[in-house]
């Protein structure tokens, strides 16, 4: 049987308590059996023809990813680089959520009622699980996570044998962080590159609809359009960093960038860029977050050199006004009414 991978993602900072955990999760899941351990520069900072994101295109099967990121960033940063699947249900969800709420997380949960690019692109016969290295401190929690994602795999792919046709599971083994005795000591495939801190936004397809207000406001040219004429990001390093104003005027909170400190933007599974922070903004007096976002990118044009366009340009007019229809009895009526001058 093929060996599970589990990538884990190194932190940007060689902060000692992260750089501790990465080691000690080598460390324990070298030793678990049907897993092989790849480990890779930070995600978000893998350049798309590097070394980094060839490694994780060549794996064929499922996929297990560890990293400092939220698993929905973790998982479309993915996903533009090619490296697409279903997303996997966690038990490490966000805030300790229970196995109940983590699918409606998932693919297409927003608005029924709205086609999403998602439900126009077959996903290939793989699930791809993302955890956050930020939602737990002990390494144990991670492998039994690990070996639970293991098991299930393992169960599905199984052909049921026997009379009654019942497949019986033994309860897990305790989890083991120390290394054990071995005459062949395994070892992690490491991934060598040279990795600069990027800035660029990320779509997250399960909640775009291609309504291509992006493209529209960013004068950057980040956005472009593929040969079905749906939104991507085309050149990510045209973007400023720092600047996520796109994601703010984004009406289905489905553009994320992965580094921003607002778990909204960053791409936390309950985040809402648009609609809840306008409301709580408006509630205190502040501006909402199309004012916000208009300040962001005309901060952004006078750094580059270029004029302040304010909401003269990109804004969207999500309520047009009423166009005007064939006259009824009430429109004689009013008129009427206003001939008596009362």
């Amino acid at each position: 049987m093929a060996k599970l991978t589990v990538v884990i993602s190194q932190g940007q900072s060689a902060q000692p308590a992260r750089r501790r955990l990465e080691e000690e999760l080598v460390t324990a899941l070298l030793f678990e059996p049907g897993v092989e351990v790849t480990v890779i520069p930070h995600l978000y900072d893998l350049a798309p023809n590097g070394t980094g994101m060839l490694c994780l295109q060549s794996v064929p099967g499922d996929l297990i990813v560890l990293a400092w990121l939220f698993p929905r960033a973790a998982h479309w940063t993915l996903d533009r680089n090619g490296i697409r699947g279903r997303m996997g249900v966690s038990l490490l969800a966000e805030g300790e959520a229970s196995d109940e709420d983590a699918p409606e997380n998932q693919e297409g949960s927003n608005d029924g009622d709205k086609p999403r690019v998602l439900d126009s692109r077959p996903l290939p016969p793989r699930t791809i699980h993302c955890l956050d290295l930020r939602t737990k401190q002990e390494v144990s929690a991670y492998v039994a996570e690990v070996r639970r994602i293991r098991d299930e795999a393992a169960v599905q792919t199984v052909s049921i044998t026997g009379p009654l046709g019942i497949l019986a599971r033994s309860a897990p083994a305790p989890v083991v962080v120390a290394p054990v005795a071995s005459s062949e000591e395994p070892v992690a495939r490491k991934v060598e590159e040279q990795a600069a801190r990027r800035w660029y936004p990320v779509i997250d397809y399960s909640r775009c609809t291609n309504c291509m207000e992006c493209i529209d406001f960013c004068l950057f040219g980040v956005y472009g359009v593929d040969r079905a004429d749906t939104i991507l990001v085309e050149q990510p390093d045209n973007c400023r960093k720092g600047c996520p104003a796109c994601s703010r005027v984004c009406p289905e909170n489905a553009i994320i960038f992965p580094q921003h400190k607002a778990p909204a933007i960053a791409g936390s599974a309950d985040g809402e860029a648009g609609g809840l922070k306008i409301d709580l903004s408006k509630l205190f007096g502040a501006p909402d977050a199309l004012d916000v976002a208009v300040l962001e990118r005309d901060v952004e044009l006078v750094a580059v050199g270029r004029g302040a366009v304010g909401k003269s340009v990109g804004i969207p007019q999500r309520q047009p006004a009423r166009t005007q229809g064939p006259r009824d009895e009430l429109d004689d009526l009013i008129d009427e009414l206003d001939r008596l001058s009362l």
